[in-house]
């Protein structure tokens, strides 16, 4: 999942692909088209271009169908996982979202329950729906503490049991479910299992149907060993492609492609046909190479808008033509599986391209336009055949076949960068007359009637009340003076698009216009109070000695202490464990608040733009010894550093825990914005919660609910209003 598209598109096959006699070895996960169909020729060459016949087509055809022979041959090919009656499913999952289980769609954390019933409903109306989804529950949040992957999703609201309910309420609208596999997770809590048999014994446990091997080129087969030990067995998806041995028990796979003028062919989908790739591109805004591509080949899409809490959403004419390709590919997904598929049959008109599949008596079509101009007129010349009908299935209507001499040609109308479908039967039946039916009624719009404009979506932060005002500093804090500061600030989220500054991504300051990575804005800060130090065991303790608060949502609440009480030793630590409500409610009961991000910037920088609040060279002495291990010995007392005071003298800012400050939310996602860093780092892949020690750096933590967004190196200080002085 976290393979950038480029990179995979560049991994090569095995050697083996290359050594075999084929004019037109695969590249990456596609084999390339017939070149005559494919090479373009400079203006001043064009007069010694030859067009393409059917002879050059189906030499190549023939060449592509023996490389697949020899190659199954080579790796010494069964397809018994294909023809299990329990993974059958799997070869008409044809849309699946990855979604962030924190998605406002899918959680509602005011009434603490999962609403699986509202996200579905909303793809239903926007795209018609899905046939499983991949829940999302680690990245980009794990690593801000030692909880491993299967740790974070046992910390999902509910625990265990409430996802089970959710994976059933999946279950009860026909979705099936996965959940992801890291194998870069090695440097957090060691969860004392195999990751095979381990993963395998959760899903079972939750009723998931399958997982997602992020980062791998399929997953190993220890993982179909070890669900089949359980009797529940798995589906087995990788992020990038199989190495060709692979395909034998990875059942489906995620598409990496490329995009050029003519389609390519997908690699694993040729040499298994009951093979399911979910073409994948999580950054495109115009999704229209994706789907054709996928709908030539057969093949289903990932149906991805919330990329790690940044919202791609899928525009209006991208949706409708999901709808309309899903719609003909369910129907018909026997078809699509046809061991004789033939791509690129041939059709009578330029950048018109189709696969033809038949199965017994009858065959399907599904065809693209490549072009930007609606195509008309006739489109297939065909054999005659007595008493065989032919159906438009895209726009659901009966074809007129127009005979010439011993074959008959079909037209019918194909939009600019359109699709197609047509099916020919002796015998229409009730599923024919129902799909006709329902797709006349949705195609009876233009694709181009519908808004291709791609939107990001605009983003609030939460509003922070004032506090009782202050004329002198209160115990514990340090005054800050009102001034002019420039607040510079950068988010350091490990995928933020291709160009690491697309709009949409990180967060929207009230002044900006639109979320994005790199923030720079002059503000005046008014006069405030600010704690010394975050807030200690000791004083939370006071706090729930006088209130006897207790979190509405207990999960993980102050998990190190026991009884009611903190370690011994730990009175002058920082509290964690605490979510973002938890602070606040501590705050208010203080006469406080927590602070701005931009105050805590003020107090941790000063004016001077320094890189660090002691300096601008990093200074081990003002910051905790870093745990890089995979258990966590507790954050240092918040005043062991002195050598890492700000300007100000406000102290243990950076490296101890990392501190809660603002929180935004669109449509789809909260967020918290955290400063400081905190003491650990775990080790072995570049993919955890990464560090943000430097004052012009700031960490995203996507939100949820508190059981799962508490953490043990997350804390918090407050902030007090001061009186405005008058003159």
């Amino acid at each position: 999942m976290l393979l950038l598209p480029r990179i995979a598109a560049l991994v090569l096959l095995p050697v083996l692909s290359l050594a075999q006699d084929t004019h037109y070895p695969p590249k990456g996960q596609q084999i390339p088209p017939p070149p005559c169909l494919s090479v373009v020729h400079p203006w001043w060459e064009f007069s010694g271009e030859r067009p393409c016949t059917r002879e050059d087509i189906e030499s190549w055809r023939k060449d592509i169908t023996h490389w697949r022979e020899e190659a199954r041959i080579r790796i010494g090919y069964s397809d018994a996982e294909y023809r299990r009656p329990e993974l059958l499913w799997t070869q008409s999952s044809f849309l699946q979202p990855q979604v962030m289980l924190e998605d406002r769609y899918l959680y509602d954390p005011g009434a603490g329950k999962y609403t699986v019933d509202r996200y579905l409903d909303d793809l239903e109306k926007r795209y018609g729906g899905i046939d499983s989804v991949l829940l999302w529950h680690t990245y980009p949040n794990i690593g801000i503490d030692n909880r491993n992957q299967y740790d974070h999703l046992r910390a999902l609201p509910g625990g265990i049991a409430g996802v089970k309910q959710m994976v059933a309420d999946f279950h009860r609208r026909n979705v099936k479910v996965f959940f992801p596999f890291m194998p870069w997770d090695q440097g957090t809590h060691d969860p004392g299992l195999p990751n095979a048999e381990a993963t395998a014994r959760l899903m079972a446990e939750i009723g998931a149907d399958g997982v997602n091997g992020d980062t791998l080129r399929g997953l190993p087969r220890t993982f179909r060993l070890a669900s089949d030990a359980l009797g529940h067995p798995l589906a087995l998806q990788p992020e990038s492609g199989p190495a060709l041995e692979a395909l034998a028990w990875n059942n489906m796979t995620w598409g990496y492609w490329e995009f050029p003028r003519v389609p390519w062919v997908s690699l694993y989908k040729w040499l298994e046909t009951r093979h399911m790739v979910n073409v994948c591109d999580r950054w495109a805004r115009s999704k229209i190479d994706n789907l054709q591509f996928a709908f030539f080949n057969g093949v289903g899409y990932e149906t991805w808008e919330n990329v790690w809490g940044i919202w791609n959403g899928i525009t209006p004419r991208d949706a409708e033509a999901l709808r309309r390709m899903a719609t003909i590919e369910r129907a018909y997904a026997a078809f699509l599986v046809s061991p004789d598929w033939k791509p690129f049959d041939w059709m009578e008109q330029h950048s018109i391209h189709a696969s033809r599949w038949p199965k017994g008596e009858e065959t399907l079509w599904t065809i693209v336009n490549r072009s930007q101009y609606n195509v008309d007129g006739r489109q297939m010349r065909l054999p005659a055949q007595s008493g065989v009908r032919y159906f438009d299935l895209w726009n659901g209507a009966e074809l007129t076949p127009e005979p010439e001499g011993g074959d008959l040609f079909l037209s019918f109308p194909i939009e600019a960068n359109g699709f197609a479908a047509v099916f020919a039967t002796r015998s229409p039946d009730a599923k024919l007359t129902s799909l006709l039916a329902a797709m006349k009624h949705i195609s009876a719009r233009p694709l181009s009637s519908y808004s291709n404009e791609w939107k990001p979506l605009l983003q609030q932060v939460k509003e922070v009340p004032r506090t009782q005002p202050a004329s002198t500093a209160p115990e514990g804090m340090v005054r800050i003076p009102a001034g002019k500061f420039l607040f510079k600030i950068n988010g350091i989220e490990l995928e933020r698009g291709e160009e690491h500054n697309d709009i949409g991504v990180d967060v929207q300051y009230p002044w900006e216009d639109s979320p994005r990575t790199h923030h720079s804005h002059v503000l005046q800060i008014d006069e405030f109070f600010i704690d010394k130090y975050p807030v200690t065991n000791a004083q939370f303790k006071k706090f729930l000695d006088a209130t006897h608060y207790r979190p509405k949502d207990g999960g993980n609440f102050l998990r190190d202490w026991q009884n009611g009480a903190y370690p011994a030793g730990w009175s002058n630590k920082p509290v964690t464990w605490v979510s973002l409500e938890d602070a606040r409610a501590y705050a208010a009961w203080a006469g406080k608040r927590l602070p701005r991000e931009w105050e805590w910037q003020y107090a941790a920088q000063g004016t001077d733009g320094r890189a660090f609040p002691w300096g601008n060279a990093w200074n081990e002495d003002a910051v905790p010894v870093a745990e890089k291990g995979r258990t966590l010995r507790g954050p240092d007392d918040v005043d062991a550093h002195p050598r890492g005071a700000s300007p100000f003298g406000v102290l243990d800012l950076v490296g101890n825990v990392w501190q809660w400050t603002d929180e935004y939310e669109d449509e789809h996602t909260r967020a918290a914005i955290v400063r400081g860093g905190s003491y650990y780092r775990p080790q072995g892949s570049l993919w955890y919660f990464p560090p943000a020690y430097h004052n012009d750096q700031h960490g995203k933590l996507l939100l949820m609910a508190p059981s799962k967004d508490r953490a043990a190196t997350l804390g918090f200080r407050c902030v007090q209003d001061a009186a405005v002085q008058k003159n």
